[in-house]
Order: structure tokens, then C-alpha cells, then sequence
């Protein structure tokens, strides 16, 4: 059990037979009486996001994730499967567990994936990744002063602003945890 005091980005805890992971929190402290975490949540089972809000003292039970790098190796229209390289035992992980990341998915690529008791709940992609642009806007001539952005589109089907510089055929690094453009390769 831990107190709520300590919930932040990133810790996964139980909460009325519920499994959670922290996407946000915010700490208030009125004048007089408790103070009040809210903390926004994204269900590991369901992908639902929704907010709770707690007063300092209450508890909740946190929970520890094992991680295993696993090799991605296809979509088979209702799951996404993984392979574990060492035992090549092989995962099933559900399309709302991946939700809007499901463009990073790259065949044979590695990554991590969090299990509580056998069941795939979380993953962890790399912090950038290198997509080939397949589908881009003409830059026009005089925009580029302005610092203007245009919207591409990679090979996996990731939509991405993008200076407008950027063309077909280019190579660009990404940032998987926000979705911006980094730089051209």
C-alpha cells in the first residue's frame, strides 16, 4: 500500500478491484481541511481514461509490472502479436492496449512489454524512432519565413507536423512519447 501522496506519471496502482496507470496528477491544498490529488487515470485493462480524486491520507495498493522485451510480429486484426526471442513463447496483446500507438509498430521490431500475472497491460516503445516519409505537401516558395508546419505522412501510417523543408523520400526522427517531429536524418 502506498499513500496517494506519492502517486505520480507512471505508477500503476489497484483501486476498486481496478488496475490504473497515472497519466497526470495535480496536488491542491486549500486553506484549511485536507488536500485534494487529483490524479488522471488510463485503465490497463479497458485503455478508458477517466479522473479520481482522492484526499491525503487514503491508500491505495501499488502494483509492480515485469518487463520483457518481446519482438512485434504481426496484427491479426483483433490483436497484435509478440514474440519473447529467448523461449519463443508468443503474446497476445489487445488493440486498446496499444491504442493511438499502434503507427510506431515496426515488423520484427523490439520492445518492451509489462505484464501483471501473464497479462499484457502496458509497453514501452524507444523514445524516438526513424520513419521514411511517403506521403508530403510542396513546400511553397516564401512560407518559410513564417516557421510554417506541414502534415506528412510515414510509411507505417503515423501523421506527423513537420517543417515544410521535409519532402518524399526524406528520413525523419520522431518522438514516440509526444509525436513531434525531431529532425530530418
Amino acid at each position: 500500500m502506498i499513500d496517494v501522496n506519492q502517486l505520480r506519471r507512471g505508477v500503476n496502482f489497484t483501486h476498486d478491484g481496478n488496475l490504473y496507470k497515472v497519466t497526470e496528477y495535480s496536488h491542491k491544498k486549500p486553506g484549511r481541511g485536507k488536500a485534494t490529488i487529483r490524479v488522471t487515470v488510463r485503465n490497463l485493462r479497458t485503455g478508458a481514461n477517466l479522473q479520481l480524486t482522492f484526499t491525503s491520507g487514503d491508500r491505495v495498493e501499488d502494483i509492480r509490472l515485469d518487463k520483457t522485451t518481446y519482438q512485434y510480429l504481426y496484427d491479426d486484426g483483433q490483436f497484435y502479436v509478440f514474440m519473447d526471442t529467448s523461449t519463443y513463447e508468443q503474446k497476445q496483446v489487445a488493440h486498446p492496449v496499444m491504442e493511438d500507438h499502434a503507427q510506431y509498430l515496426r515488423d520484427n521490431m523490439e520492445l518492451e512489454l509489462l505484464t501483471y500475472e501473464g497479462e499484457v497491460l502496458d509497453f514501452i516503445l524507444p523514445k524516438s524512432m526513424e520513419f521514411e516519409v511517403v506521403e508530403a505537401e510542396n513546400a511553397v516558395a516564401g512560407d518559410t519565413a513564417t516557421g510554417a508546419t506541414k502534415e506528412i505522412i510515414t510509411d507505417t501510417g503515423l501523421k506527423v507536423k513537420t517543417p515544410l523543408f521535409v519532402k518524399v523520400g526524406d528520413t525523419i526522427k520522431v518522438n514516440t512519447e509526444t509525436g513531434e517531429y525531431i529532425t530530418r536524418m
